[in-house]
């Protein structure tokens, strides 16, 4: 298993409301079509920190999962929220409980 971890950052407010466009709109759906697709988390840590994390079977779709998620940042987005570029750690799950 592999995952793509993207760590985010906005202002407090903006936060709040980045969760209900994702929660909304339709990312788990394009990255939840990529072959070995596992799981899609999105985690709230305060102050603006936004994480979102992926896990999939093979390295190349948590890699793809990337390219996707920036795509659906631009469009739904940053035409209204201020977000940074996300940092972001792509690896191999070693243990799983």
């Amino acid at each position: 298993m592999y995952s793509s971890i993207r760590r985010y950052t906005t202002n407090p407010e903006d936060a709040v409301a980045i969760i209900e466009l994702i929660k909304q709109g339709n990312i788990e759906d394009r990255i939840g079509i990529l072959p070995g697709f596992i799981a899609y988390y999105i985690i709230n840590c305060g102050d603006g920190v936004l994480l979102t994390i992926n896990v999939f079977e093979e390295l190349g779709d948590a890699e793809n999962s990337n390219t996707i998620a920036a795509e659906w940042v631009k469009e739904y987005v940053l035409p209204k929220y201020s977000l940074s570029p996300p940092e972001i750690t792509v690896g191999e799950v070693v243990l799983s409980a």
